[in-house]
């Protein structure tokens, strides 16, 4: 096994249960663990390799708990600056079904090539994938050397409009418990490949559209895997008050009283809750998951980007509620995730000094672990994976240099992340990841948005145009 040290002028190393600052520091791998953390000179045996990282950052990867890989990177020139009243600015309703129906098969792979690269060069080194697309996923976590964790998912229904006003669903209790099964058999067949790179979870896709059978069965089924659970849950107005009528209690209630939530729970979105502005119930759904244990996926961009926000990350985390980070729509990068999550919790709470940098990192990093039942990920501690992020520190953007996660929240780029470790190998340096034609990528990626965007009107309830369903910014020119 190789043994590597990295001398780093800056080191977010983990000690006495989180994070601490270490300047100029020493970390040590050998094959795919951490095996030393301390100041300069506190190592003197032999290694093979050295990383010199003078004037660098070194951090642990981010956990990235919410993604959709396959299909996420067509949300671009699409979904955006667009969404009904009637469906509370969401998109799921009307955009999602149209987005799925046009994408193809050699979309979604070339949607889950490109995402790889892009989570890669955003400081994600373990993923969560919701989607459909489960061998294929595997595959390209192996090109790249990602750490996956792939759910498929399946559910007993599904959502449509017929008319642009209401939602209305459609209901197949047998195709939901079917498709369950072969999340397991998934799985079974694949968890711990990859060197234990890649696992496994079960996924139900929504609440709204899971039976309370399909629900405890999964549930069931989590506890005798021993593996985690991933819902979507309180994600839109329309979900909250659909539960809220066929039950006359808020999702986060309905889940807790069948027996549905614990720690090995992963509750995306759990944005639309009691209390709040809109929901406008009474009810203390972050008090629920606090006393659960169920942990919240928080993946701010997909909401802000419609002027939505929770309210807020500040106020769960004050309740004790396990914060993570995903990303779930484009981009797909934990950079912009950290400074969003932070930023927009100020600005609903009216705060500085609230939903701070250590706040926001702990949640893509410790937090993440703790919702996985890992405590050999998101830190740099001897017997932690050797998952590591490393930062410029003189670049345009990261200079000048005091606090490192005030400068990587609040100020950094992706183009400052220079070299990406995971399992103790190299799989990114200097930007360029071996084995992987980016070119290639984006160009693979604009033909399936090209033949999607002519496709759009197969799905969509009016039979509109991409034209017509996300106009032109601007009008063509004329002339």
């Amino acid at each position: 096994m190789t043994r590597r040290r990295i001398d780093a002028s800056h080191v977010i190393a983990y000690q006495d249960g989180g994070h601490r600052y270490l300047k100029d520091g020493v970390v040590v791998t050998e094959g795919n663990e951490i095996i030393h953390v301390g100041s300069q000179g506190s190592w003197q045996e032999p290694v093979e390799e050295t990383i010199d990282a003078s004037g660098m950052v070194v951090t642990p990867g981010f956990i990235n708990t919410h993604a959709h890989l396959a299909d996420s990177p067509l949300d671009k020139s699409f979904v955006e600056d667009m969404g009904r009243r009637q469906f509370y600015l969401s998109g799921l309703f009307e955009y999602l079904p149209v987005r799925s129906q046009a994408m193809d098969e050699e979309a979604a792979r070339a949607g889950l090539a490109f995402s790889m690269a892009e989570l890669l060069r955003t400081g994600t080194t373990t993923v969560m994938e919701i989607g459909f697309h489960g061998e294929e996923a595997v595959r390209q976590a192996e090109q790249v050397g990602m750490r996956l964790y792939m759910g498929l998912g399946y559910r007993s229904g599904r959502w449509y409009t017929d008319d642009g006003k209401e939602v209305k669903y459609a209901w197949d209790e047998e195709s939901g418990l079917r498709g369950m099964e072969r999340a397991v058999r998934f799985i079974e067949e694949h968890d711990g490949a990859q060197n234990g790179r890649v696992k496994g979870f079960l996924s139900p896709l929504q609440v709204d559209t899971c039976t309370e059978d399909l629900l405890r069965k999964s549930r069931s089924a989590a506890t005798s895997m021993g593996v985690p659970l991933a819902l979507h849950t309180s994600q839109s107005v329309n979900e909250f008050q659909e539960i809220t009528r066929r039950h006359g209690v808020t999702p986060i209630e309905w889940l807790r009283d069948i027996g549905f939530l614990g720690p090995d729970v992963i509750l995306g979105h759990a944005i639309v809750v009691a209390p709040g502005t809109w929901s406008n119930w009474s009810g203390d759904d972050p008090g629920i998951l606090a006393d659960t244990g169920a942990n919240v996926a928080h993946c701010v961009w997909v909401f802000a980007r419609r002027g939505m926000a929770m309210e807020s990350f500040a106020r769960y985390l004050a309740r004790g509620v396990n914060m993570t980070l995903g990303t779930d729509t484009c981009p797909q990068s934990m950079i912009e995730g950290l400074r969003y999550t932070a930023v927009v919790s100020k600005l609903v709470d009216r705060q500085t000094e609230v939903a701070t940098a250590g706040d926001v990192f702990t949640a893509a990093t410790l937090g993440g672990a703790k919702a996985l039942g890992r405590d050999d990920l998101g830190r740099i501690a001897p017997g932690a994976k050797a998952d590591l992020l490393l930062w410029k520190g003189d670049s345009l953007f990261m200079t000048p240099l005091r606090d490192p996660i005030r400068n990587i929240v609040y100020s950094a780029a992706a183009e400052d992340l220079d070299t990406v470790l995971i399992d103790g190998e190299v799989r990114m340096r200097g930007r360029e990841i071996p084995g992987v034609d980016l070119a290639a990528l984006t160009r693979d990626l604009q033909a399936a948005g090209e033949r999607m965007w002519a496709n759009v009107h197969r799905g969509d309830w009016a039979g509109r145009s991409i034209d017509e369903l996300a106009p032109q910014t601007f009008p063509a020119w004329l002339g």
